[in-house]
């Protein structure tokens, strides 16, 4: 079964601004970063179930994995994988709740 990878224009949006804070300090970790995302999302193309549940909600098709120390935040949908959410590990989804619902 093929799967779609597509990622939400509030998950790109994420990334980027990520990606800014990071680049302040240091342009080569920030661009690390960014490609990590992406190398991640390539695996839970192979794995769809890789990621854990998300604690806040209680569906078992909105799932995460961890980047550093950011929460990679995707919706599995028959076959395809909708990423809606870059967060960092210490906040909680309430902000993104449109992206998924």
């Amino acid at each position: 079964m093929a799967i779609t990878l597509e990622w939400s224009n509030e998950a790109l949006e994420d990334i980027e601004s990520i990606a800014t804070y990071i680049e302040k300090d240091s342009p080569a970790y920030a661009k690390s970063v960014v490609s990590k995302f992406f190398e991640k999302a390539e695996i839970i193309k192979d794995f769809i179930e890789i990621g854990r549940k998300v604690p806040e909600l209680n569906d078992s098709n909105i799932r995460e994995i961890f980047v550093y120390s950011y929460r990679l935040i995707y919706k599995i949908d028959s076959n395809t994988v909708l990423f809606v959410a870059v967060i960092h590990g210490k906040r909680l989804l309430e902000n993104h709740e449109k992206s998924y619902g």
